[in-house]
C-alpha cells in the first residue's frame, strides 16, 4: 500500500483530523503506529460502537497501525457505571470483547488491554503523568471536558469525575500512542493532550482522528442511548427487534439531516457491503443499488425514495451484518452466559 492509500484509508475513519500533516508525516516515518481508543464496560453494545468501531479498526490495521483499546474499567467505576461494581464492569468487557471477535474485526494488530491491570503494573510512570496533568489545568478546564463521561458542565460531579479527564489525558502518554481514534464526543481531553504537549514542550503530539457520533433513533437525539433500549441498535437483537426499531424510528420523507435511518445507511452499510439495496415494486420505481450516499441523499430529496422502501432495506441489511454475532451468542456457551449475566445487570449513570 501506498502512502497516499494509507494515508486516504486511515483519513476515511474520522469526521475530523487533528491535523492532516502532522497524519501523513506520521504515516511516512513510523512503520507501525500505535491507534488508541477507550472504552467503559457499561452495558450492552450498541451497533455504533460495535460495527462503526469494527469498520474503523480494520481500516487502521490494514493501513500498518497496532490499535490498542483501553478497557477502560476503573475509569467506568469512577463514572458509577454498573453501580460501580468492578466485578460486573469486568464481565461487561469480556462480553464487549466477544461481540468484537463475532462481528469480524480483525484482530492480529489489535491489542486489549485493561486500565486497572496496567496501572497497577507502571504506577510509577501513571501517577506521575496523572498528577501533572492535573498540576497545569485549572479546574474549570477539566469540568469543561466532562462531556467525555457522558456529563455537562452542570451536572454535580463527583470528585471521582472531576479525577477521570486528567487520567484520561495521561492514557495517551501511557499507551504512547500516536493517533487518538476515539468519538466526537472525546475531542475535548484529545485536544487537551496537544495543549499538555505544548506546555511540557513535546514536539510530537498526538494526532486527533475523531469519528462521526450516529444519533439515537428517535427525533433530536443526537446521541444513542443505552438506558433507551429503543433508541438504538444493539449487536445481539433479534431479527424482530431490529425491524421493529427500524419501522419505528425517526425517518421524515425528503429530509437527510438529523436523519437516523440515511445515517445508518451511511456510515453503517455502505462502509460495510459498499452498496445499500432498495427492493420495491415497479410502481414505486423498481429495485435500486446505491453505491453512493451523495445518490441516495439526491433520491431521498427528491422524494424518489420514500421511507416506508429505505426503511425495511436498511432493516435487512443490518440484520445480515449482526447475523454472525446472534450466532455466536447463541452457538458458543460461554458467550451465552456472559449475555445472560450482562442483559441482567442494571444500566447506571
Amino acid at each position: 500500500m501506498s502512502l497516499d492509500e494509507k494515508y486516504e484509508l486511515v483519513l476515511s475513519v474520522g469526521e475530523e483530523c487533528i491535523q492532516k500533516e502532522e497524519l501523513r508525516n506520521l504515516l511516512e516515518k513510523k512503520v507501525n503506529p500505535i491507534c488508541y481508543d477507550g472504552f467503559e464496560p457499561s452495558g450492552r453494545m450498541h451497533i455504533a460502537q460495535g460495527v462503526m468501531k469494527a469498520l474503523n479498526v480494520n481500516k487502521l490495521t490494514r493501513s500498518g497501525c497496532v490499535f490498542k483499546f483501553w478497557v477502560a474499567d476503573w475509569f467506568a467505576q469512577l463514572n458509577n457505571k454498573m453501580g460501580g461494581d468492578l466485578k460486573k464492569i469486568q464481565t461487561v468487557g469480556r462480553y464487549m470483547i466477544e461481540v468484537w471477535k463475532a462481528v469480524g474485526m480483525e484482530l492480529d494488530r489489535v491489542e486489549f488491554l485493561w486500565s486497572s491491570e496496567e496501572i497497577n503494573a507502571r504506577s510509577g510512570e501513571y501517577w506521575p503523568l496523572v498528577m501533572d496533568i492535573a498540576r497545569r489545568n485549572n479546574l474549570a478546564r477539566i469540568i469543561r471536558c466532562s462531556q467525555i463521561m457522558g456529563r455537562n458542565e452542570t451536572d454535580e460531579l463527583s470528585a471521582a469525575q472531576i479525577f477521570y479527564p486528567c487520567m484520561q489525558c495521561a492514557d495517551i502518554f501511557f499507551l504512547k500512542a500516536d493517533i487518538c481514534q476515539l468519538g466526537m464526543d472525546q475531542r475535548k481531553v484529545n485536544v487537551l493532550a496537544r495543549e499538555y504537549c505544548t506546555d511540557i514542550k513535546r514536539k510530537n503530539k498526538p494526532i486527533i482522528l475523531s469519528h462521526h457520533m450516529l444519533p439515537g433513533l428517535k427525533q433530536g437525539q443526537e446521541k444513542m442511548s443505552k438506558s433507551d433500549p429503543n433508541s438504538a441498535i444493539f449487536m445481539e437483537d433479534e431479527e424482530h427487534d431490529v425491524n421493529l426499531k427500524i419501522k419505528q424510528a425517526y425517518c421524515p420523507p425528503q429530509i437527510i439531516e438529523a436523519n437516523p435511518c440515511v445515517e445508518y445507511v451511511q456510515y453503517i452499510v455502505l462502509p460495510w457491503f459498499q452498496e445499500f439495496e432498495v427492493q420495491r415494486g415497479e410502481k414505486n420505481g423498481g429495485n435500486k443499488v446505491y453505491t453512493t450516499i451523495e445518490e441516495l441523499h439526491s433520491d431521498y430529496t427528491e422524494g424518489l425514495l420514500h421511507p416506508g422502501d429505505l426503511k425495511p432495506a436498511l432493516a435487512k441489511a443490518l440484520n445480515k451484518i449482526l447475523q454472525p454475532v446472534r450466532d455466536h451468542f447463541k452457538n458458543n456457551a460461554a458467550a451465552r452466559d456472559l449475555l445472560k449475566t450482562v442483559k441482567g445487570y442494571k444500566v447506571t449513570r
